[in-house]
Formats: C-alpha cells, structure tokens, sequence
C-alpha cells in the first residue's frame, strides 16, 4: 500500500452560524434552528497503543509511521502481522482534528492484513482507540469512501482540520486481477463520542 500523501495545507472547516427568521405575527417572538449538537469534549494529547474495530474484528497494537523523504506517509511493514500505523504528525486520536492511522489490506506473502476487512465497515460501527494514558477514545464511524489511487487522493477531506476530534482508518483496495496491485484507497471517516 503506497501511503497517501500528507503535503497538502489544511483548511480550517467552518459550521455555519443558527440562523434566525422573523416571526410572521409582527411583534411575536423569532423563531429560531435548532441548536447544533455539540461537539465531544477532546481528550488531552496520548498516542494510540491499541486499535479495536468489534464489527470486523479487528484488535491491533499501534505503530508510530512519520514521512518519507518524498513527503508521502510511510506505511506499517508489508509483512503478515503487521500492526496498524498512526501518522505522527496527525493529532492523537480524541483530540481535535483528524487522526490518520493506516493499516494493510493484505501481507506481500499474500495473506490478510490488519486492515484487510475495513471495506465491511458500515457506518454506526464503534473505533476504539487505548491511549498511552490508559483512556480509551471511543469513534463512531459516519461515513466510508473508495477513491481510485489514479484519480488523486482526497488530502483536505482526510488531513483538514475538523471542529472536533475524529479519526481516519486508510487501507488499499481494489485487487487487478491482471497486475496483482491493488488501485483504490478505502477510507474510514468516525467522530469521538460524546
């Protein structure tokens, strides 16, 4: 799995304001939107040590992974027992912003990876996350995505800042029966529980 590139400048997001309308009764009270919900309180800065995604059954231990000299993200060993990866230079996860953690869809001796049922995620499943303080940051995922490699990565979408805390899982995808290589990219997109 060639690790995503992670060289583009976030942008901040931004949530729009309520909004009010003017009653239609003149001099009667405005009537206003519902407020948003919040935002989950974010947990202090603590590396990930373990990764837990019950709906597929995954239990990982963490890896650290930082960049490679061609500003692309490195990736965790292509070897069967790999562990899952977080990207260092990403938050930690249950703190604001998007924590990037990367795992293979399948070793080069050709069995399965970690990451290699993270396609069967539906949204609603949980993404927990023990800290190295001994909290667990607990996700719920709200939505997954295939992008074609070919096409160009969604860099803002997986590295921009969020308002809250969120976390993103990245495998390969997309086996070419003629070349053996896998072509996609297949992306977990969760929020920190409130």
């Amino acid at each position: 799995m060639a690790g995503p590139s992670a060289t583009a400048s976030p942008t901040q997001t931004q949530t729009p304001a309520p909004t009010t309308s003017p009653s239609a009764t003149a001099g009667g009270p405005a009537a206003t939107t519902d407020p948003p919900e919040p935002e989950p309180e974010a947990l202090p800065a603590s590396k990930p040590v373990t990764i837990s995604v019950p709906g597929i059954d995954v239990e990982s231990e963490v890896m650290q992974l930082g960049l490679q000299d061609n500003g692309v993200i490195e990736v965790p060993p292509y070897n069967l027992g790999s562990p899952a990866g977080w990207f260092i230079h990403s938050p930690t996860p249950g703190e604001v912003g998007p924590s990037v953690i990367l795992g293979h869809r399948n070793g080069i001796e050709g069995g399965p990876g970690i990451f290699a049922d993270l396609p069967q995620t539906e949204v609603g499943d949980s993404v927990e996350v023990t800290r190295q303080d001994g909290s667990v940051a607990t996700f719920t995922v709200y939505r997954t995505e295939l992008f074609r490699k070919d096409e160009g990565f969604p860099t803002l979408e997986v590295y921009g800042n969020t308002e809250g805390p969120e976390i993103r899982l990245i495998t390969c995808d997309g086996l070419n029966q003629e070349t053996g290589m896998l072509e996609d990219n297949f992306i977990v997109y969760a929020t920190l529980d409130t």
